[in-house]
């Protein structure tokens, strides 16, 4: 009897950490066709994400202050360098509540790239919403055609894939 319960117990806990673990997952996952959105930009003009079909994107949703997001950023910065030219872009995502923290946190860390946007830090902006953005950071890695190939994919990995693709 006593086994029966715990039995229960323990599997009653089991079905609770899956369903918030699959709560907490990203809307989308790799192989399936990124949604469009289109957004306001920093530099003031209009952009949507099927602007750049025909490119590798990452879609980074993070936070200036957010400590793992700046670290982050650090390593996708050269990324960028290395292979923008050849086909790749990042379209990022700030979600904030200081406009500028988010600015200066552009600038500190050298995030060369055109495409910044900003939303509700409290994850109930459109596209935090849309792609079920529940924490930060939070990517997905697109091929040219829109499709996604990854999602939380370590900086490293990243270069390894772009490596192969272009």
């Amino acid at each position: 009897m006593k086994h029966t319960r715990t039995l229960i117990i323990i599997s009653l806990l089991a079905l609770v950490a899956f369903v918030f673990y699959k709560y907490r997952q990203p809307r989308f996952a790799a192989g399936e066709k990124a949604p469009d959105f289109e957004v306001g930009l920093l530099n003031g003009e209009r952009a949507k994400l099927s602007d750049l079909q025909g490119k590798y994107v990452l879609l980074q949703f993070w936070g200036s202050w957010c400590g793992p997001c700046r670290r982050e950023n650090t390593e996708l910065v050269p990324l960028y360098q290395k292979y923008h030219d050849r086909g790749f872009e990042i379209f990022s995502i700030g979600l904030e509540q200081n406009p500028g923290a988010w600015k200066n946190a552009i600038l500190q860390d050298g995030l060369a790239w055109k495409y910044h946007t900003m939303e509700s830090a409290e994850f109930k902006g459109g596209r935090a919403t849309q792609f079920n953005v529940l924490q930060i950071p939070t990517t997905f890695l697109l091929n040219p055609k829109g499709m996604i190939m990854g999602v939380d994919l370590k900086p490293e990995y990243i270069d390894r894939m772009l490596k192969e693709k272009i």
